[in-house]
């Protein structure tokens, strides 16, 4: 999945040292928790070289791993995870209430993928979901002993759409049409973070025949600044407080002033 996710070039690669790329086939699923559990490998690595750590990337979630608890340890197993599968989401939420005569607190009971995980972790834990969320939150960051300085990158509306449509355009010029051909033998879609992901999800539709080949740019484009609207929203309630440096001018001096 080099072109759709605008992965580090080879001469990008060669120039600079970079980590946790090509880790897991396109079938294979990444989660949070096994992220956190090769991020603080790599970390601690980097580290015992006398060398400092920069992360990168545009995932709010996945960055939130390095500033709070992302993974609350619950072990769901095959048995229990097989049983949820198998019921309806109206079936799901009404067994959540009878577990939960407390109430099921700001959980989302029309997101099918959030009620599963709840109901999951309430049968493996035997706890009331405002019992996990307790627990979850008195747990330590998996990197709270460590020095974090936080930057974000920002850059002009106006300016980002310009950028987006670039991007597309970049992309399909490299061929990333052929790229979804040839990674949808090797099971993509098995894979719903890597197939349903903006850029692959509209190939893989146009593909099917269910979006216009002349549609196919401006929906990748679209989508995208959707996810940008949404990511400047997340960074700004989810990540309070950190320092912002205008993309277009900044230098690597900018970036980190105190160092």
């Amino acid at each position: 999945m080099d072109i759709g996710t605008a992965k580090p070039t080879k001469d990008d690669l060669a120039r600079v040292p970079h980590h946790l790329i090509d880790i897991c086939e396109p079938s294979e699923r990444m989660d949070i928790a096994r992220y956190v559990t090769m991020a603080r490998e790599t970390v601690s690595e980097i580290l015992t070289r006398g060398r400092r750590v920069l992360v990168t990337g545009g995932s709010g979630f996945y960055l939130k791993a390095f500033l709070a608890p992302v993974v609350d340890g619950i072990n769901v197993t095959d048995e229990t995870r097989a049983k949820v599968e198998a019921m309806s989401l109206p079936e799901a939420v009404a067994m959540l209430k009878e577990l939960n005569p407390d109430g099921l607190g700001t959980l989302d009971r029309d997101n099918p993928r959030r009620v599963t995980r709840a109901l999951e972790r309430c049968l493996a834990s035997g706890k009331t979901l405002l019992q996990l969320r307790a627990d979850f939150a008195a747990q330590p960051s998996a990197f709270a002993d460590y020095e974090i300085k936080l930057v974000e990158l920002v850059r002009d509306p106006e300016v980002l759409v310009q950028r987006i449509s670039q991007r597309v355009d970049a992309m399909l010029a490299a061929g990333l049409v052929t790229e979804v051909e040839q990674l949808l033998p090797r099971n993509l879609q098995v894979n719903p973070s890597a197939a349903l992901s903006i850029g692959y999800r509209e190939v893989i539709a146009m593909l099917a025949g269910e979006l216009p080949a002349e549609s196919l740019a401006e929906k990748i484009a679209q989508n995208t600044r959707a996810l940008v609207k949404k990511q400047r929203t997340w960074f700004r309630t989810q990540i309070p407080g950190h320092r912002t440096v205008d993309a277009a001018i900044a230098n690597p001096a900018d970036l980190f002033p105190e160092d």
